[in-house]
């Protein structure tokens, strides 16, 4: 017999014994269920923010802040420089030849969360152009804010999350008194957990003159390096410009960094565990088949058939833990609604759905081949290495 075909007959006995020994294989399809289960949770809330703010971006829009700025929050944008960057090349015209743009100014207020948690709702002054610019932001109830009274419309994500947001309502920010007039939709995208007002009626209210950004729609996506060539070059601007989908993909990226930094040290303290587990539970069956895999050996059958066998069990095991891991956290999480904490990353709270897709489950699969392995590797080699005479005469 080739040794191929003995690797395939002792792995195939192998395996039909397995439901003789439910009980301890349990114990690795648990251990790595867990495992996966936390690993995945955890990545999903980065992958979730991620395509929420990936949303957000558009090829044909770019976005200039302050030079060396992390974020519009920290960016100051005079309007002297907001007139010059609608004068240059590369960004698109109206029907009436105007520059099509908004100029963006910044706020944030505290406000009640449904859970009774205070948090940061980004308030986003716009100018009249923004329904050209952002022609994804739809109203869905009420009406639009009017310029110079203190009116603001809502995020349908804010809406949801927090307490005030209904039309009619009043939020306070600073010593002014805001009415909520109307509410709308961005596909999803992380303007849905902002509130909108116009522009310069905000700056007046918060005593400021600056802007924080400008968001402009280019004649086409390969305007792009027109336009920032003549930002970048001009000697009275000192100012950075992003696609907008760069832009918030940056935006994201501490955040996905971190959980993902998070998510695999914990996965990796976990694994350990989980990798003590399986070598205890192949011990344990090593030791349960000792006349078996003698038997086997004094027949014929070499070391490596025995090996392979325990190895394919340790993994077969893993990924059924994984499968089961994979399919608890989606069952629990996929779809989950969360938000970021407000503050450091220059983002307030964004609202963002959690994503358990084929990439994640594909990744918990693979840790658990990882920890499967390992846990099955020196049980394998212990099989192999059994004195064959010694084990016969437990018979």
């Amino acid at each position: 017999m080739s040794a191929l075909k003995e690797m395939r007959a002792v792995i195939a006995m192998n395996m039909r014994s397995i439901p003789q020994r439910a009980g301890t294989s349990m114990v690795i399809v648990i251990g790595i269920a867990g495992v996966v289960t936390v690993l995945i949770s955890v990545l999903s809330l980065a992958t979730g923010l991620s395509k929420t703010l990936s949303s957000t971006g558009r090829p044909e829009r770019a976005i200039v802040f302050y030079g060396g700025s992390q974020s519009e929050t920290a960016s100051n944008i005079s309007r002297d420089a907001v007139a010059t960057i609608l004068s240059l090349p590369g960004i698109r015209s109206d029907s009436d030849g105007k520059p099509v743009a908004t100029a963006d100014a910044l706020s944030s207020v505290w406000l009640p969360k449904i859970d009774g948690e205070l948090g940061s709702v980004a308030l986003r002054g716009v100018s009249a152009k923004n329904s050209i610019v952002r022609p994804e932001m739809k109203l869905l109830e009420g009406r639009l804010y009017q310029s110079g009274l203190h009116e603001l419309i809502v995020g349908k994500s804010a809406q949801a999350r927090f307490k005030g947001l209904r039309i009619g309502d009043r939020i306070r920010s600073g010593d002014v008194d805001w009415q909520v007039v109307g509410v709308f939709e961005s596909n999803g995208d992380a303007h849905e957990s902002e509130l909108l007002a116009d522009a310069d009626t905000l700056l007046s209210a918060a005593r400021r003159t600056a802007f924080n950004s400008v968001t402009v729609w280019l004649d086409s996506t390969s305007s792009f390096d027109t336009f920032k060539a003549s930002v970048t070059t001009n000697p009275t601007l000192t100012l950075d410009v992003l696609r907008e989908g760069e832009y918030y993909e940056q935006q994201s990226k501490r955040f996905g960094t971190f959980l993902s930094v998070v998510a695999n040290v914990i996965g990796v303290v976990m694994a350990i565990g989980a990798i003590f587990g399986a070598l205890n539970t192949m011990y344990s069956a090593v030791s349960a088949r000792a006349v078996e895999i003698a038997t086997l050996r004094a027949i014929g059958f070499g070391a490596s058939g025995v090996v392979a066998s325990v190895i394919v069990e340790a993994l077969s095991l893993s990924i059924v833990g994984a499968l089961l891991g994979s399919a608890f956290a989606w069952l629990l999480f996929n779809g989950n609604s969360v938000s970021t904490i407000s503050g450091g990353s220059g983002l307030t709270q964004v609202a963002f759905h959690l994503r358990i897709g084929g990439d994640l489950v594909s990744l918990g699969v693979l840790w658990a081949c990882m920890v499967g392995l390992l846990g099955g590797l020196f049980p394998a080699i212990r099989a192999a290495r059994m004195p064959v005479a010694a084990a016969l005469r437990e018979v």
